[in-house]
């Protein structure tokens, strides 16, 4: 193979000079404005030579046009396999070939063929250079059957020959920027392939544990759903709340948090078999779906993945974590039609009341459940709730306090209502669970203590030393905003703070002691007196009355109601009052029915009373609706009229 390399050629004269040793690009005005002539000429041009003794061989002609990268091989030198295999390896660096077949037709369409056959040179385009003769129009339909570009006739002239070239030349360009589109749209379509393989997995997974995520969850469930009804296989649903997982995350961060999730996703993997449907639901909530198994498997498998969790602990920064599990397990029973979502939320609910059964622990669903209950009758509660605190449907009422010892009006308690569509009053143990439940208790105990203030604030003057005592939720002493709204409501009023006692619960109380103990002592010092309510209910009651920061104690009414009865209650009580005086506060007694229950009370030295035989709640705070008298007086153990 011989490489003629020539220096660049003298400028071409105008195409329209009668002279042929010069071509002009203006002669070519197709080639304008597509590639330009210049990159033409650098084009790697390879002629296959049969000819002997050419007066003006092919590569000076392409020279003297400015092609500078021209090289020649001769084809009756070289056998037609082995030059083939030489192209082939150089197939990159070539962008035409000539192909003189003049002096060997019948050799020169082989080759062509040959070229056209190779998977390297098919798409480089291929000038014959043919003898003219007789039968010129056969050539011409066999070199292209031959996979021939273009033909050339014999004898050759440059300016037929370079038009011709520079043709092949674009045709060559052209041909490799379709192809080189044509890669990159097969690139472009495989990466688009790759993207939507990876959206479909982020569909139906969850991105940081690889688990399915809740949608594929809820499909496969709502599958399983019915094939289980036509089956007639029972399957179960597990639903794993992690305990506490908070602790981690705020402690940590959420880097470390995730890597948590990532650890208990892995060994909840190695607990379950191949067929069991493992799923991340939430941040901390995963869901497990166990097809075609029973109860009792379920119930295992669920005490099973509980104790791993509970027997892992979680090291980061050099601190050790234990987080337990809450797990709740729904039966998706052949025989019952239910839904998907169904399912899910039964699952749910058998996992909240695990959660208030005191966590790490499996809970089976049960109709009766409290949570499934209140959840049920919370559909149709908390339109109603809203629409009463939108509309003003709240009623207080209020139930009278007197003194024991004298009779004398103490107060009144306030005691919520809520008016129905027909003027009905509902009680609170009705709504006030849902209430807390759904985030609503907040704007009750407002409206409760605002209400009670303009009351107060209403009262005519010889009333003015009527205290009211206001039942507050637990939720209402974490409030932040409670100190500065009480305060705000008794300025505009002008009532004294003192005329207010807020009323809690023990079970309240204890349930974030320092917090609810912090809240209570500034209330007091506002002026605001609190009551302990059902005071004895509980077991740690007397220790935690020397520390809290309470006035009254009022004895919760299961040791009232049979009091004239129970020798044990009678006993009980004493206790209390004797205890409550000792620390200095006064003690409360409710649900006083009946006079005998009066007279003990009376020589057990409590201080105040009320119920409904000193007086039913009513819609009005005027001093006149209770039934004792100051004229009343102890009589032989017993109060008489």
């Amino acid at each position: 193979m011989v490489d003629h390399t020539h220096k660049p050629a003298e400028p071409l004269a105008p195409l329209s000079r009668p002279s042929p040793d010069a071509l002009s690009p203006d002669a070519l005005p197709e080639a304008q404005g597509i590639v330009p002539l210049q990159v033409l000429q650098e084009k790697c041009i390879h002629i296959i030579d049969g000819r002997r003794n050419d007066t003006i061989p092919l590569s000076e002609m392409l020279a003297k046009s400015g092609f500078r990268k021209v090289r020649c091989s001769d084809w009756r030198d070289t056998p037609a396999r082995d030059l083939i295999k030489q192209l082939a390896r150089n197939h990159r660096d070539i962008d035409l070939i000539l192909v003189d077949m003049s002096g060997d037709r019948h050799n020169g369409m082989q080759l062509c063929e040959a070229i056209r056959c190779s998977r390297h040179l098919r798409h480089i385009p291929v000038i014959l250079i043919a003898t003219k003769g007789r039968w010129q129009e056969e050539t011409v339909y066999t070199a292209f059957r031959a996979g021939a570009t273009d033909i050339v006739f014999t004898p050759v002239q440059r300016l037929e020959l370079v038009p011709r070239v520079i043709s092949a030349l674009l045709l060559k360009n052209e041909r490799d920027l379709r192809r080189q589109h044509e890669r990159e749209l097969e690139s472009e379509l495989a990466e688009r392939k790759v993207i939507e393989a990876r959206l479909q997995y982020l569909v139906s997974h969850d991105e940081l544990t690889g688990l399915c995520n809740r949608r594929r969850l809820e499909q496969t469930l709502e599958k399983t759903v019915h094939e289980s009804r036509y089956s007639g296989k029972t399957s179960t649903l597990l639903y794993i709340d992690l305990d506490q997982f908070k602790v981690i995350n705020d402690n940590e961060g959420h880097a470390v948090g995730d890597r948590f999730l990532m650890s208990i996703a892995n060994r909840l993997r190695q607990a379950l078999t191949p067929a069991d449907l493992l799923a991340r639901i939430s941040s901390d909530e995963y869901a497990i779906l166990m097809q075609d198994t029973s109860v009792d498997r379920a119930l295992k498998t669920a005490e099973h993945l509980r104790a791993t969790i509970d027997d892992y602990r979680f090291t980061a920064n050099h601190r050790k974590y234990h987080i337990g599990a809450s797990i709740g397990v729904a039966v998706i029973d052949p025989q019952e039609e239910i839904t998907a979502s169904e399912i899910l939320a039964r699952a749910a609910q058998a996992c909240f009341e695990a959660k208030s059964h005191g966590r790490n622990m499996v809970h089976l669903f049960s109709h009766d459940d409290t949570e499934s209950h209140l959840i049920r009758r919370a559909v149709d509660w908390v339109p109603r709730i809203r629409d009463a605190l939108m509309h003003n449907r709240f009623r207080l009422l209020y139930q009278p306090v007197i003194r024991v010892d004298s009779g004398a009006l103490h107060g009144y308690e306030a005691l919520i209502r809520m008016e129905d569509d027909v003027g009905k009053l509902i009680t609170p143990d009705c709504f006030i669970p849902i209430a807390e439940r759904m985030g609503l208790i907040r704007e009750i105990d407002l409206w409760v203590i605002g209400r009670a203030i303009e009351v107060l604030q209403d009262l005519p003057p010889h009333l003015a030393h009527i205290t009211v005592n206001i039942n507050l939720s637990m939720h209402a002493f974490q409030d932040p905003a409670l100190l500065e709204m009480v305060r705000h409501k008794l300025a505009d009023a002008g009532v004294a703070a003192r005329r207010i006692t807020f009323e809690i619960t023990e079970t309240a109380a204890t349930a974030n002691y320092a917090k609810t103990r912090e809240m209570i002592q500034r209330l007091r010092n506002l002026g605001c007196r609190f009551a302990l309510d059902d005071f004895g209910s509980g077991f740690s009651s007397f220790n935690y009355i020397k520390q809290f920061p309470v006035d009254y104690l009022k004895i919760d009414g299961s040791f009232i109601r049979n009091l004239v009865f129970d020798a044990v209650d009678q006993q009980l009580v004493r206790s209390m009052v004797e205890v409550a005086h000792i620390l200095g506060k006064q003690i409360v007694a409710e649900y006083v029915e009946n006079g005998e229950t009066m007279a003990l009370l009376h020589e057990y030295g409590v201080d105040l009373a009320q119920g409904h035989y000193i007086g039913k709640a009513a819609p009005e705070m005027n001093g006149s609706n209770y039934t004792t008298h100051r004229n009343l007086i102890p009589s032989a153990g017993q109060w008489v009229r």
